[in-house]
């Protein structure tokens, strides 16, 4: 335990120039007299770490110092090596950088742990794309991934419904999602701080006021929902405005965060990166966050109905399977019952009557629709086919 402790810490210190007792102490989820201990361990050790009074003081390394990575067992070997997507790299064209990262970490593992990069794909697999679609990798993923890495602003075409757009964006990022991938991007940036120019330091850039339409369509949840995502309309939560143009007063407002929207990258017929420059990322964009947010924005857009339901409790373990999750959570929560032959009722939101049909027909007898009225006569309807089927 404190042995891995020591390592996490020589590897914190590592990575950042210097860091404060308390730094430590929150990372590694001790106490700051704890951290003076193990800084003296480590200095006992043959580690030069030196502390720093005052304000600005702390813990650093001396210039120079690296640690090696036979430091590593057998089960963090394992894991570095699981960690990685095959598909998905060879998707954006790094099949070739991540081989030979692997290989260079191989060479610097221990020879007794050297066969945990075979024994972790021969044992762990990740096949990404969903049943039933043949996966396919985008024509300009590989271009898009190059401007995301780089920074570039983009000039693409995009088929949006039964037309096909002209968009310069801004790219933030990727997304993975079963076997369909999606671009975070914003409206390219106008001025002389929307840039960064040949390599010079480079202000902040000011955001576009205005929404950009054209947005991307995900595809829904099993049981018929489909569709696609309503546009961001602003910023992404935690996103914060920029900084003011360093070359403009301290005391000039902060510039707009612009709104951020998820394009799908298999509708995009052209991409062509800008060769004159880079742009300013915003410090405050999490692209996890944004996109847990837009997901579930997605998902609760579709759900724009309600229905009443009286469900056995096998109906009520049921739900979740054949409906929206969240949805049949929410729902089973406020539930009232039992009653006396131990069902209960609830209001599931679905998306419209004709899915929740072809959802609820698959909790048979255990569920029983009490409105509305029109979609309640299709279930007795049904069921009185089905006894006809069985000779009822």
């Amino acid at each position: 335990m404190r042995a891995a402790r020591l390592i996490k810490m020589l590897l914190l210190l590592q990575s950042r120039p210097s860091m404060t007792a308390g730094d430590l102490a929150r990372e590694l989820e001790v106490s700051e007299r704890t951290i003076a201990r193990d800084v003296l361990s480590l200095s006992e050790a043959g580690v030069p770490v030196y502390s720093d009074r005052g304000r600005a003081g702390g813990y650093r390394l001396l210039g120079g110092y690296r640690t090696r990575l036979t430091g590593l067992g057998r089960s963090e070997a394992e894991t570095l090596f699981l960690s990685g997507m095959p598909s998905a790299l060879r998707e954006l064209g790094l099949a070739d950088a991540a081989s030979a990262a692997r290989l260079k970490v191989s060479a610097a593992l221990l020879p007794e742990l050297r066969e945990a990069a075979s024994g972790a794909a021969q044992r762990f697999h990740l096949d990404a794309p969903a049943w039933y679609r043949s996966p396919e990798t985008p024509a300009e993923l590989p271009a898009l991934a190059e401007a995301v890495w780089d920074d570039r602003p983009i000039r693409a075409r995009y088929l949006r419904k039964d037309r096909e757009v002209e968009r310069e964006l801004e790219p933030y990022g990727l997304v993975l999602k079963a076997g369909v991938w999606y671009l975070a991007a914003c409206a390219r940036r106008e001025g002389p701080a929307a840039t960064a120019r040949g390599g010079a330091g480079a202000a902040e850039a000011s955001g576009a006021g205005a929404g950009m339409p054209g947005g991307a369509g995900m595809p829904g949840p099993p049981g018929g929902a489909g569709g696609g995502p309503p546009e961001a309309s602003g910023p992404p939560k935690g996103a914060g405005s920029a900084p003011p143009d360093s070359a403009g007063s301290p005391d000039s407002p902060a510039p707009p965060v612009p709104p951020f929207r998820i394009y799908r990258v298999d509708r995009f017929t052209a991409v062509t990166a800008a060769e004159d420059g880079h742009f300013v990322r915003d410090p405050g964009f999490d692209l996890p966050a944004f996109w847990a947010e837009r997901a579930a924005q997605f998902a609760r857009s579709l759900l724009r109905a309600e229905v009443v339901l009286r469900l056995t409790e096998g109906g009520i373990r049921r739900l979740p399977y054949v409906t929206e999750p969240a949805a049949a959570r929410e729902a089973v929560a406020d539930a009232q019952g039992p009653e006396a032959d131990g069902r209960w009722t609830l209001t599931l939101a679905v998306e419209n009557a004709e899915v929740a049909y072809a959802q609820l027909l698959g909790l048979g007898p255990e569920c029983e629709v009490l409105a509305p009225e029109p979609l309640r006569a299709r279930f007795t309807a049904a069921a009185r086919r089905m006894a006809e089927r069985y000779g009822g």
